[in-house]
């Protein structure tokens, strides 16, 4: 493991361009559930299909609202790990480092990190349900406390406000995919961490920094999964000890 860890570290030393693809892996070790993990509770009765689509939210808004209001209070409530850490201090290292991540908690923000795509946007904004095309709002105590039947509404025209990520039946945000695209296709590393490769658009990623790019692709995993198939290194173990430990090697300490 050491040798390979010195491999990836190399590889970074050398890196212009690194874009780090982060999945719920990395969150999980604050304590952040997996999506699946975290019907817990009242909300045990309830799948997130149940709950995360439009029809649920045109259905019942206030009960979404609390399900992500739980969900929020989850992540307010722990802090960046020490792979988010890691990650942002590779910032310091390497002269362009982008985050694309799938997770929606901010934890990369919080850690420092300050070039982050949100793929499936974030829990602590909101957006219009209607569309109006207002830009997203900080969830704060003043956006809700803009309510109407205990439902935050849209700052812009006052038609409910709903959570800024993306849910079932629902496409990624195009010019989002296009920049991580972009990204992955110039880069010199894709650090892939914390993700098991299955969940699309996210997981053709790497292909593109393969196919279209020249990119060396690490994958940081417990687990062998999709994206080990096409990775040129593979480091198992979990993501704040992985990170750690190159963070150590390129910093020499």
């Amino acid at each position: 493991m050491q040798h390979q860890l010195q491999i990836a570290a190399d590889h970074l030393k050398r890196a212009q361009r690194l874009v780090v693809l982060s999945g719920a892996g990395v969150s999980k070790e604050s304590g952040i559930p997996t999506y699946r993990d975290a019907q817990e509770g009242m909300w045990q009765q309830y799948k997130p299909e149940d709950l995360a689509t439009p029809a649920a939210f045109k259905k019942n808004p206030k009960l979404v609202w609390d399900w992500y209001a739980a969900r929020r209070q989850a992540v307010t409530a722990v802090q960046p790990n020490r792979a988010h850490l890691a990650i942002a201090a590779l910032q310091t290292l390497i002269p362009q480092v982008t985050v694309v991540t799938q997770n929606v908690d901010r934890l990369h923000t919080r850690a420092g990190s300050h070039d982050v795509i949100e793929l499936h946007g974030s829990i602590m904004e909101l957006k219009c349900f209607d569309d109006c095309q207002g830009d997203p709002t900080i969830l704060d105590e003043t956006s809700l406390g803009a309510d109407r039947d205990g439902v935050p509404t849209c700052p812009h025209c006052g038609a409910f406000a709903r959570p800024n990520v993306v849910w079932f039946t629902e496409y990624l945000s195009e010019s989002k995919l296009e920049r991580a695209r972009d990204f992955c296709q110039a880069c010199d590393v894709l650090l892939v961490v914390g993700t098991s490769g299955i969940v699309q658009p996210a997981a053709s990623l790497p292909y593109y920094a393969k196919r279209w790019g020249s990119a060396f692709v690490i994958d940081v995993n417990p687990n062998d999964n999709e994206i080990a198939t096409i990775a040129d290194l593979a480091l198992r173990g979990a993501a704040g000890d992985v990170m750690t430990a190159i963070l150590a090697l390129l910093t020499n300490t």
